[in-house]
């Protein structure tokens, strides 16, 4: 069987690393600054400390917005059209947070980083599909997440560095720097890879056929759910990182160094998961790390409120260590069952899923991360409150099964 649709113009790896360049953009974008937020809170005139914290979470919320938007365009227009809109959006936000003189002003050139970063994002899976099906689509995937897993670790290193030679405008500068790159990249090197015999015309009734299908499936409204109950966690421990680390734990330009190794333990998790799903199946997987997370996370809170929220870092990064491993098997596995019903409408039901757990995960990621009070008791109550919701969220996915595999492998 030929896996290839058509030939790719460019050869292999250059594809590869392409995608995978546009993909880590977003997280460069999300983590970079993460050493610098205090410093831009204090510049910009934030009231409270935890403001500085939207600096991040904001970023996502545009990203919610932008991905029910470049699935659905890039179907009607072609997926380098999409891909110019997004890239243009975060070009233009990349110049207002660089130039900002306020929060506010901050606030908007993040939100606009992010709507435009959607469309990258988004569009990459399009892309990949048009050259690849099969195993060799899933072989692309493989290569574009593993570059993609590194990013995270090194991100906040560069960012210190950045600081540690410059103001905190440059990493903003930086950004602007590889938008244009990767953008004048992907504009001289990759051709159109939809054919405009396979466009299909825009339709707001398409888009609200697919919200309507996945907000009454169990199994798709559960995972996705699921999802974003499990982000807004994660976004709590993101927004917060840097005031634990360098604040509580008095960390200081160590700080790339310990987010570094928990960023890894998600990417070990993937390439864990990928070797283990096909023997043990996504439920089995994702069963059992979400009831090891929980158990944990309700035991660690439990003695970190013993310790009055300071225990010491060799616990705490004992207990992240473990808790960001299992929310790596359970990520890829969400997504994948969540999917698993809407096959027929992949591309815009993809959208909306995304769309709709980030639209979750904002405002619960928001309150996480505004709740930090010197300790680290807000978010590790946030993973054990997430984790019992997605329990019970799960269970009840699974109580009426709606696929073969979900209902050999209910609880």
């Amino acid at each position: 069987m030929n896996h290839k649709r058509e030939p790719a113009a460019i050869a292999f790896g250059e594809f590869v690393a392409l995608m995978a360049s546009m993909q880590s953009l977003v997280a460069l974008s999300i983590d970079a600054m993460l050493p610098a937020l205090t410093e831009i809170g204090q510049e910009l005139g934030a009231k409270a400390v935890n403001d500085s914290q939207l600096i991040v979470t904001i970023l996502f919320l545009g990203l919610a917005f932008g991905q029910g938007i470049y699935g659905p365009l890039s179907d009607t227009t072609g997926r380098k059209p999409a891909v110019y809109l997004g890239f243009s959006l975060f070009l233009v936000g990349c110049c207002l947070s660089l130039f900002a003189t306020d929060l506010t002003v901050m606030l908007c050139g993040r939100f606009l980083q992010g709507l435009g970063l959607a469309g990258p994002r988004c569009v990459i899976v399009a892309i990949v599909r048009d050259q690849y099906e099969g195993p060799a689509m899933a072989r692309v995937m493989s290569f574009v997440m593993t570059i993609f897993i590194f990013v995270p670790a090194i991100a906040p290193t560069l960012g210190q560095g950045i600081l540690l030679l410059a103001h905190w405008r440059t990493i903003f500068a930086a950004l602007l720097g590889c938008g244009l790159l990767t953008l004048t990249w992907f504009t001289l090197r990759l051709p159109e890879t939809l054919a405009v015999e396979h466009r299909i015309p825009f339709s707001l009734g398409r888009i609200y056929r697919a919200i309507r299908e996945v907000c009454s499936h169990r199994v798709s409204l559960g995972y996705t759910i699921s999802l974003g109950l499990i982000t807004s966690a994660f976004l709590g421990y993101l927004s917060s990182a840097q005031l634990i680390f360098q604040k509580q734990y008095e960390l200081g330009t160590m700080f790339p160094l310990y987010f570094a190794i928990l960023a890894l333990c998600i990417g070990g998790a993937s390439f864990v998961n990928g070797r283990l799903v096909g023997r043990f199946g996504m439920h089995h997987l994702t069963r059992w790390s979400k009831r090891i997370s929980t158990v944990i996370s309700i035991l660690f809170f439990l003695y970190v409120l013993s310790v009055g929220g300071h225990p010491p870092l060799w616990a705490m990064m004992g207990y992240m260590m473990t808790i960001l491993f299992c929310f790596g098997i359970m990520y890829g596995n969400l997504n994948a069952l969540a999917m698993e019903p809407l096959g027929h409408i992949a591309g815009v039901g993809s959208a909306v899923m995304g769309a709709l757990s980030t639209l979750i995960a904002v405002p619960c990621g928001i309150l996480i991360g505004h709740s930090f009070n010197g300790t680290v008791l807000p978010v590790i109550s946030g993973f054990a409150v997430s984790g019992v919701l997605i329990m019970l969220v799960m269970h009840w996915v699974e109580s009426k099964a709606e696929t073969p595999e979900a209902e050999g492998n209910a609880n």
